[in-house]
C-alpha cells in the first residue's frame, strides 16, 4: 500500500485529490495539510511514502516544507511531488534542487497523477526530457564553476557516462539505444549510480550531474 499525505491550502483541490487516491486498491491517503509547516510536522508523524505537495501555501511554504522533509536523514524514503498551477513555475528549479522528486500541474489527468504516485515510489523522477533541459539550462545561468567532482571518482566510467545521459534529459529507453544495451541494464545502472553518489532519485542526479560539471551548458544543443 502507498502511504500518501496532501498538502495544499484549497480543501476541494486535497477532497478531489482524495477521493481519487483512496479510490485506488493500492494507495491510501493517509493525511492532509493547509500548509508547509503543517505538513512538515505530518511527514515527520505519519512517514508517508509521498506527499503530493503544493508550492504555494501560506505560512510556510512547499519549498520550505520540502527542504525540511530532504535534509532529514529519519525522512529519505518520503519522495515529496510539487503541484503547481503552471509548468513552468519559478519555484520548480528550487523545488528539485531542494530534494523534489518532480512536480505535477494541479489540472493533470487523473491517470497521470495515479501514475506520476507509483513512479516516484518506484525510484523515477517526474521530469520530462524538456523540463530535464529547461532546469540544465536554469544550472547553467545561475551557477557559477562546478563544485568538485570527488564523489564521481566511485563511479565506473560507464556509470559517469549513464549519468550525463541522465543529466541531459534521457530516458533510460534512450539511454539503452545510445549505449547499445538493454533498457533493464541502462536502468541498473543508474540506480547503482544513484546508490554510489547517495541520490534520493533520477532528479538528483540531474543536479548533481550539473553540479560536478559532468554536463555542460554547451551539450543542451
Amino acid at each position: 500500500m502507498i502511504r500518501v499525505l496532501l498538502a495544499d491550502d484549497q480543501i476541494l483541490v486535497r477532497a478531489g485529490f482524495r477521493a481519487l487516491l483512496d479510490a485506488q486498491d493500492d494507495i491510501e491517503v493517509v493525511g492532509e495539510a493547509a500548509d508547509g509547516e503543517q505538513a512538515l510536522v505530518l511527514v515527520r508523524e505519519l512517514r508517508p511514502d509521498v506527499v503530493l505537495m503544493d508550492i504555494r501555501m501560506p505560512r510556510s511554504d512547499g519549498l520550505a516544507a520540502t527542504r525540511g522533509i530532504t535534509s532529514d536523514p529519519g525522512l529519505r524514503e518520503v519522495k515529496v511531488v510539487m503541484l503547481t498551477t503552471f509548468e513552468l513555475d519559478e519555484y520548480v528549479f528550487e523545488a528539485i534542487r531542494a530534494g523534489a522528486s518532480g512536480f505535477l500541474v494541479k489540472d493533470t489527468e487523473p491517470e497521470e497523477l495515479l501514475r506520476a504516485v507509483r513512479a516516484v515510489v518506484d525510484g523515477d523522477a517526474l521530469l520530462s526530457p524538456g523540463v530535464t533541459r529547461r532546469l540544465i539550462a536554469e544550472f547553467a545561468a545561475r551557477s557559477k564553476e562546478p563544485a568538485a567532482a570527488e564523489d564521481l571518482a566511485r563511479l565506473t566510467e560507464r556509470e559517469r557516462e549513464v549519468m550525463a545521459l541522465v543529466g541531459i534529459g534521457l530516458s533510460n529507453e534512450e539511454i539503452a539505444r545510445r549505449l547499445v544495451v538493454s533498457p533493464l541494464t541502462a536502468k541498473t545502472h543508474v540506480s547503482r549510480t544513484m546508490v554510489k553518489l547517495g541520490a534520493r532519485d533520477r532528479a538528483q542526479l540531474v543536479v548533481l550531474a550539473y553540479e560536478s560539471g559532468l554536463v555542460r551548458p554547451g551539450w543542451l544543443g
